[in-house]
């Protein structure tokens, strides 16, 4: 079965044909870096990770762009958001912009995101943003007023073909856009003039300014990407103006199509609304991973196709971490088992992990399906807990094929399972420590010493390691 996706774009699922045969070009807009990221960034770009992780795992040879806003990112009022964080916090823009970005990538590398391939930042791009707006305003798609660089939306007759809105129907609306040089409404800056005291100013042909938020994208991308490229991404609540805008100043300027498919991803909200810095309903990446593991994180963003919001409250956190403790649960004791099984004999499990796996695989393919996918695991580990419970002599070669589909599909593609060969040192020194002191335990049982016993089992509790007595031995499952 072909990957599909659903292109926003047209609204429709299609077969997944990328423009170079086994090479996937992908941009994702990324964050404004003013302050500390939150769940609804995880939420983001946990989704694309995943994205970039399945297609590479199916073979694509991905090249993966993703930006940082570091200028031009206006609020309601007018003003920069760098720029007021910066005055708020006495410093300079680009000490904000520092601060944040470093806080957005240990964000992004403690829940097992992986980087993209660049990470280009608009201050950076200055160049590459004028030339396109010199090449939209030759073009008559652009104009130079008293007060900025215009985009001029009558110009271009598509605009409006992502977000499905009518140009007449923007206009007679109730958004009021700000500018006294527009000619329309809905015309938005490519270049904003800057009074004398503003910060961040470049050079230009229309006098010192800076860009707007949206020809960052274009420039961007077209650099990297080229003219046109494969996927765009970015969030369902930026579809309107951001991603109608890059379309239209991009295809406006090139002649070409700009992205030929676009995945959107749906909001993270809190009792229905979406969690936002604006609203002060949010909570942070970093307080989330003080309470939660970096992989119940990503388990409960899985709860929903990356195209739906999901709502975030503590109980559909725990409700995660206990299905994710299950897997873990079960690929720990696999491993457990691998140390001292017998090497002779077939994998007598191979039929059913090639039936889940492709189960897995037909999940994926079906527009990244990862609550279906993850389903596909929670099915598996109830055929693996049965088989490792049954009292059976399990072999190596049947151990070693559970434990490779587990860091596969749930390590490779998923990112929740830990790979048993990638253990930090502590990691190992902590599991070596644990299993020593199981040991201890052990030898104070069989000395009917139960007093000592319970004494290590209690004291490991109250670390927050559980120990669970089996028929075949103690095992134990971090808290």
């Amino acid at each position: 079965m072909p990957l599909r996706v659903y292109n926003v774009l047209h609204r429709e699922k299609v077969d997944f044909v990328p423009i170079h045969e086994g090479k996937v070009n992908m941009y994702v807009c990324g964050p404004t870096v003013y302050d500390h990221s939150h769940l609804g960034h995880a939420k983001s770009y946990i989704s694309f990770d995943v994205i970039v992780r399945y297609l590479r795992f199916s073979g694509y040879d991905v090249l993966y762009v993703q930006n940082l806003t570091d200028v031009g990112h206006l609020l309601e009022s007018g003003e920069d958001r760098i720029l007021k964080k910066a005055r708020q916090a006495s410093a300079t823009p680009m000490q904000i912009v520092e601060t944040y970005a470093r806080s957005y990538f240990a964000d992004m590398d403690a829940l097992g995101v992986v980087r993209p391939d660049i990470s280009p930042r608009a201050s950076a791009h200055v160049p590459e943003q004028i030339e396109m707006i010199e090449v939209l305003i030759e073009k008559g798609h652009a104009y130079v007023a008293e007060d900025a660089v215009y985009f001029d939306v009558t110009s271009w007759r598509e605009y409006g073909k992502l977000s499905n809105r009518r140009l007449e129907e923007q206009e007679t609306g109730s958004r009021r856009l700000k500018g006294s040089g527009k000619r329309n409404p809905e015309d938005f800056a490519l270049w904003i003039l800057a009074p004398e005291e503003h910060i961040l100013q470049w050079n230009s042909p229309w006098g010192r300014g800076y860009p707007g938020w949206h020809i960052e994208c274009s420039a961007m991308s077209r650099k990297y990407l080229g003219e046109t490229f494969d996927i765009h991404g970015g969030g369902i609540d930026n579809i309107f103006p951001h991603n109608e805008c890059e379309i239209a100043q991009s295809e406006a300027a090139n002649g070409v199509p700009f992205a030929n498919y676009w995945l959107l991803v749906g909001t993270l909200t809190v009792d229905g609304q979406k969690m936002s810095k604006s609203l002060g309903n949010y909570t942070t990446i970093k307080d989330a991973l003080a309470r939660y593991r970096p992989e119940v994180i990503r388990t409960f963003i899985f709860q929903s196709h990356y195209t739906n919001p999901i709502d975030f409250s503590d109980e559909a956190l725990q409700a995660a971490e206990r299905g994710w403790e299950r897997i873990v649960g079960a690929v720990r004791l696999t491993r457990d088992k691998l140390r001292d099984a017998p090497d002779q004999g077939e994998n007598t499990f191979a039929d059913v992990l090639s039936a889940h796996r492709a189960q897995f695989v037909a999940a994926m393919d079906d527009d990244f399906n990862a609550p279906m996918a993850l389903a596909a695991l929670q099915t598996l580990t109830g055929e693996v807990n049965k088989l490792l419970n049954s009292g059976e002599v399990i072999n190596k070669p049947t151990l070693a094929a559970i434990e490779a589909t587990y860091s596969e599909l749930g390590g490779q593609v998923l990112g929740i399972v830990p790979q048993g060969d990638a253990h930090s040192i502590d990691m190992k020194l902590t599991d070596g420590l644990i299993r020593l002191l199981i040991d201890v335990r052990k030898q104070a049982r069989a000395e009917k010493n139960f007093a000592r016993a319970d004494q290590v089992r209690d004291q490991l509790k109250a670390l927050g390691v559980l120990l669970e007595d089996r028929a075949d031995g103690t095992t134990y499952r971090l808290e």
